[in-house]
């Protein structure tokens, strides 16, 4: 388990000490900081004087003018669109047309919506749910459905994943989400996916080339019957696995994972003590590397 160090480290890159963080310009909205804006980005972002302002403290905010949700979420969205069309960021060439909200904490009222995909040119914090399907035999013994990524997906193809996950859109519930995605990618019918339960959430803050994912996801764990059996929805899946938990223990140590799936796997393991402290000595570093954001 040990190498899980090196994923733990992938996705809290943003964290250390050579990262773009020390680079990176605040992004804040009514004087609340909301992401990280990387140079490259804060460059571009100049010539929108009506929608951007650079402090001289080194912040990126919105205008002033821009006083709602509606009237910020328009303007972001309109300098959005000519990036898009000039070709400005590889990242907006995934454009999905999926709304995320815009806030410092879950909690907080939303202060804009941005397009998914423009998300990491502004280090905005996204949501997601990722769901454990899992069984438990007569005698106690633990199986875990796995899927496998299409080869066809825009990130990660052909990579071990969790039985379903997704992006939380603006304005739609978290439970919602988790069974919406259990019926797309696994064929869950709703009446069994709704006993999914809420158990933790995984949280970390990467860079790339495209630029800043602060993200956090929201863990449900779901025991299913054994007479269930997954099945190919829309696509995003070519299939699925049930294995013991002792294989999928081994699996994490290879790189057939999407790495924030190997974390919420790591966090059911550890929640269910299939990882113990006495005997793993890197315990205490797994569980602070799956909450940092």
């Amino acid at each position: 388990m040990n190498s899980f160090w090196s994923v733990g480290s992938l996705m809290n890159s943003f964290w250390s000490a050579g990262s773009c963080r020390h680079w990176c310009f605040p992004f804040e909205i009514d004087g609340v900081q909301v992401g990280w804006v990387p140079p490259k980005v804060a460059s571009q972002l100049k010539s929108y004087p009506k929608v951007f302002n650079m402090s001289p403290g080194g912040a990126v905010s919105l205008s002033n003018s821009l006083d709602s949700y509606t009237r910020r979420s328009e303007a972001v969205d309109a300098v959005l669109q000519s990036f898009r069309k000039q070709g400005s960021f590889q990242c907006l060439k995934g454009w999905r047309d999926e709304k995320y909200s815009v806030m410092n904490r879950f909690c907080d009222p939303p202060l804009l919506w941005m397009e998914r995909a423009a998300t990491s040119l502004f280090g905005v914090k996204r949501y997601g749910v990722h769901i454990n399907g899992y069984t438990v035999g007569a005698s106690g013994e633990v199986r875990m459905w796995l899927a496998r990524r299409s080869p066809t997906k825009q990130t990660y193809a052909g990579l071990l994943d969790n039985m379903a996950a997704g992006g939380v859109a603006a304005g739609v519930a978290i439970q919602h989400t988790a069974v919406k995605e259990c019926a797309e990618e696994a064929c869950v019918p709703e009446e069994l996916a709704l006993k999914a339960q809420p158990v933790s959430t995984v949280s970390y803050t990467y860079e790339d080339e495209e630029g800043v994912f602060a993200e956090s996801q929201f863990v449900f764990d779901l025991e299913l019957p054994h007479d269930f059996t997954p099945a190919v929805g829309d696509g995003e899946v070519q299939e699925f696995y049930l294995l013991p938990i002792n294989e999928v223990q081994d699996l994490l140590a290879t790189d057939d994972f999407k790495p924030n799936s190997a974390m919420v796997v790591l966090d059911f393991l550890i929640r269910h003590s299939f990882i113990h402290p006495d005997k793993e000595p890197f315990y205490q570093e797994f569980v602070t590397g799956l909450h940092q954001l």
